[in-house]
């Protein structure tokens, strides 16, 4: 009884039947539904202009055709989305992966025809996040009243265990001279009390080719002007990855400009500078550039600080906030006599102090690793002064430093007193920040896998366009954004307010 009841159970159980023939086999096209990311991700290669993009369209007259590249990029942009980011795993994808045979038609390239694409490829690849904004901004998707530029570190793929360490390599050079004359007197020694031919030891030998690889390793690492340098990945800097506090690792500089609006990255950028000084410009710049406007103002925190920066700004009417730290207060806490707190006086070229005592000038200098020039005010009366040691520890009085750019700092100081633009500094760490922590905890994506600048640009920027890809596809699922039949131009119109109805692209021009 007991038997014939499991029996029976088993017939409600579905397993597969291998032996099933089909008169008519399922089409592929059934398997994808409509609203699958492969058909976006297909609408939204269909729209760009490849060739205008810059990839290159390979011949070959002999032999098998070659893979076309929007087939290749359809393969790469999915991949990132579906977080399969190397050309060996997506050579097993296009063989398992529905959505994968749906966009390649069944084709299965393999992963040096992907890593050759990719290769070959690489400022294109980066061109492609820059069409990606205009058919958002074509869309009405992006706005231009509110941006935030930030930066975020990316572990490199060269690991600190295999690079060259100044310290180090100077420590064991000098190890290897104590060595190496310890055995060259044992060797005239040797020569002076034996008779006939004496060799050189093999030893030695080596311990003298590898002086020379020190020797030209530390050359290597002085014309750089850095401490350490990876032999196979020169381009990339030490720089806290993890956080401040953490043992460093060689690795680079991620930028990003974010829109309040949407959420979308309008501009992106890699750098191997340590940190973001001198990068506000150069990031609205780029998002000029890709959106034909920067935003009507542009937030970014203490790290882009600079007021030759601040002044740049101004001349290229750029409207920007960027934090500018404690102000009233330094790190020793003499607040009320902060250098924020003296007024410089253009007229009479004198600072006065809070007590509205005259710091005449005294001499031009530079300050900084940029060597700036700077001019310095020092206090004449400090000796009378009854708040002297609270202004100042200096035995000669207190002095005040102001660069050539010092009006531009005044200027954003008394901006920030507007309760808005404080408002939409505040609102900066909401709009960019989340980005960096999509990219490296939803998407899994910690530590770079391509080595070299330019490579590593690349590999941004597809993680860039895939995050404002899986943003569009929210557009596309609803309705709201149309890509079919659509073309893209240079001709781009924005709003500043939430978009309303459905948008189309139908009808653009190509470019």
């Amino acid at each position: 009884m007991r038997s014939r009841l499991r029996r029976d159970d088993m017939s409600y159980e579905k397993r597969a039947d291998y032996s099933k023939t089909y008169l008519l086999p399922p089409s592929l096209e059934d398997w994808v539904g409509a609203d699958h990311p492969a058909r976006f991700v297909r609408e939204v290669v269909d729209v760009l202009d490849l060739r205008g993009l810059g990839f290159k369209q390979r011949k070959s007259e002999d032999g098998r055709p070659n893979y076309a590249a929007d087939l290749l990029l359809k393969v790469w942009l999915y991949g990132y989305l579906m977080r399969i980011r190397s050309s060996r795993a997506l050579e097993r994808a296009v063989r398992d992966s529905v959505g994968l045979k749906w966009l390649t038609g069944m084709h299965e390239p393999d992963h040096n025809t992907l890593w050759r694409f990719f290769s070959e490829n690489k400022r294109a690849l980066r061109n492609v996040f820059k069409q990606v904004v205009r058919v958002a901004a074509k869309a009405e998707l992006i706005g231009v009243v509110l941006h935030a530029v930030d930066g975020t570190k990316m572990t490199g793929a060269s690991s600190r265990r295999t690079a060259w360490h100044k310290a180090d390599l100077e420590k064991v050079l000098k190890r290897l001279d104590e060595s190496i004359e310890q055995m060259m007197r044992g060797v005239a020694e040797a020569e002076t009390s034996e008779s006939g031919e004496y060799r050189i030891p093999e030893e030695l030998a080596e311990k003298e080719h590898l002086r020379k690889k020190i020797k030209q390793a530390l050359v290597e690492i002085e014309e750089a002007g850095e401490k350490d340098l990876h032999p196979h990945e020169k381009e990339a800097r030490m720089m806290n990855c993890f956080g401040k506090g953490v043992r460093k690792e060689f690795g680079y500089n991620a930028q990003a400009v974010v829109d309040a609006h949407s959420g979308l990255v309008v501009a992106q950028e890699v750098v191997n500078e340590a940190d973001d000084h001198g990068l506000l410009v150069p990031m609205i710049e780029k998002t000029e550039e890709n959106l034909g406007q920067a935003a009507e103002e542009t937030v970014a925190d203490e790290g882009y600080r600079s007021a030759a920066e601040l002044r740049l700004a101004e001349d290229r009417e750029y409207s920007v906030i960027v934090a500018l730290g404690r102000q009233g207060e330094d790190v020793k806490g003499v607040g009320e006599y902060h250098p924020s707190k003296f007024r410089y006086d253009g007229k009479k070229d004198q600072c006065i102090c809070p007590r509205a005592e005259v710091l005449e000038f005294e001499r031009e200098t530079t300050s900084g690793k940029d060597k700036l020039p700077v001019r310095v005010y020092r206090c004449r009366s400090y000796k009378q002064c009854s708040s002297r040691w609270q202004c100042s520890q200096a035995k000669n009085g207190r002095k005040i430093e102001l660069s050539v750019y010092h009006e531009s700092l005044v200027r954003q100081r008394l901006k920030q007193r507007n309760k808005e633009k404080q408002a939409a500094l505040k609102r900066r760490q909401v709009i960019v920040e989340p980005l960096f922590a999509h990219i490296k905890h939803a998407m899994g994506f910690r530590r770079l896998t391509y080595r070299g600048l330019e490579s590593v640009r690349t590999q941004w920027s597809l993680l860039c366009t895939t995050v404002n890809l899986s943003k569009l596809y929210k557009h596309w699922l609803s309705g709201n954004l149309s890509l079919a039949g659509a073309e893209m131009n240079g001709n781009l119109s924005f709003t500043s307010v939430a978009m309303s109805g459905t948008l189309s692209l139908a009808g653009a021009g190509k470019g």
